[in-house]
C-alpha cells in the first residue's frame, strides 16, 4: 500500500481574480475568488535535511492555483475545484492529497451572504489488480493492457510481478494461463477503475461466455485500500482470491504486507495457509 501522507501543507486565503459562473457578465467581467488549500504529504526527510526538494514548494503551489483558475473558465464551481484538484496532484508529485475550498464572495445572489464555496477531498488511493490471459499470444495480451494502465494520467507508480504459468481454475478444460499482480495508485474511484480495467479487456476481445472460462485478458481488483465493497458490479476484495495461488502468489511479490480486510491476514500469512492445504 502507499505511503500514508498525514502532514499538511496550509494554504489559506489566496485571493485570485478569474472568469467563473454560470451567467454570461461572470465569466466577461470576472470576479474575486478565495482559496483555501491544504497539500497532504510527508514533510519528514524534508524536516530532517532543511532541503526544499524533499518537499511542496508552497509558493509554487500558489502559483499553479493562479495560472490554473486564471487561464481557465468553468460555469461552475464544482467544475472548477475539481480540475483544479486533479491538476495538482499531477503536477506534484510528493501530493497525495488535496482538500480544496473554492470560495465566492461575490456570487449573484438575491439575499444577504458572506460567501458561497465548494469544498473538496480528493487524493492517490492503493490498489492492487490480478491479471491473466490463456488464448493467443498471452503475453502480449498481457503487456498492452499494462502498457496501457501506466499510461494512464489517472494511475501512477505501478509495480509488477513476474508473470507465472498457472493451471487453468475451476474445472473448464482449457489452455493453461499467464498470471500476475499489479499494485498502483490511483485517482480513479473503485467504479472507476474498474470501468477502466473493462475496457482493456474489451480492446484484447474479451467475451464471457463461459464462467471460468478462457479468456484473452482478465483484469480483477483485488484490494482498493482496506474497502471493503459488495455492490451489483463489484466485490473487493476480490471474493474468492484467498483460495486462488495464481493470485496470491504474484500478490506475494508486489505487496506481501497487505492486509486483507476480511480475514486480518496479509497476503504471504494467506498464501503459505493455502500452501498448507
Amino acid at each position: 500500500m502507499q505511503k500514508s501522507m498525514t502532514d499538511e501543507i496550509k494554504i489559506e486565503g489566496l485571493v485570485i481574480f478569474a472568469h467563473h459562473g454560470v451567467y454570461p457578465e461572470e465569466t466577461k467581467l470576472g470576479q474575486t475568488f478565495i482559496v483555501n488549500a491544504t497539500l497532504f504529504t510527508d514533510t519528514k526527510a524534508a524536516g530532517y535535511s532543511d532541503d526544499l526538494t524533499q518537499s511542496v514548494n508552497y509558493g509554487t503551489a500558489c502559483s499553479e492555483i493562479y495560472t490554473f483558475l486564471t487561464e481557465h473558465t468553468y460555469k461552475l464551481l464544482e467544475a472548477a475545484v475539481e480540475h483544479l484538484a486533479a491538476h495538482l496532484l499531477h503536477r506534484f508529485p510528493l501530493i497525495g492529497g488535496v482538500t480544496l475550498e473554492l470560495k465566492k464572495p461575490g456570487a449573484p445572489i438575491r439575499y444577504p451572504f458572506d460567501c458561497v464555496s465548494v469544498k473538496i477531498h480528493r487524493e492517490w488511493k492503493a490498489a492492487a489488480i490480478s491479471y491473466g490471459s490463456n488464448m493467443g499470444d498471452k503475453r502480449r495480451y498481457i503487456e498492452e493492457a499494462l502498457r496501457a494502465i501506466e499510461a494512464d494520467e489517472n494511475i501512477r507508480n505501478v509495480r509488477c510481478s513476474e508473470l507465472i504459468e498457472t493451471e487453468p481454475y475451476g474445472g473448464v478444460e482449457q489452455d493453461v494461463f499467464l498470471n500476475g499482480a499489479a499494485v498502483l495508485e490511483t485517482l480513479y474511484d473503485p467504479e472507476e477503475l474498474l470501468h477502466f480495467l473493462q475496457s482493456l479487456e474489451q480492446r484484447a476481445g474479451r467475451e464471457r461466455l463461459v464462467h471460468w472460462g478462457p479468456r484473452t485478458l482478465d483484469l480483477d481488483i483485488v484490494f482498493y485500500e482496506e474497502e471493503v465493497i459488495r455492490s451489483d458490479d463489484l466485490i473487493v476484495p476480490h471474493i474468492d482470491m484467498h483460495n486462488r495461488a495464481f493470485v496470491l502468489e504474484p500478490l506475494s511479490q508486489v505487496a506481501p504486507g497487505w492486509i486483507h480486510p476480511i480475514y486480518g491476514k496479509s497476503v504471504t500469512a494467506l498464501l503459505d495457509r493455502l500452501n498448507e492445504q
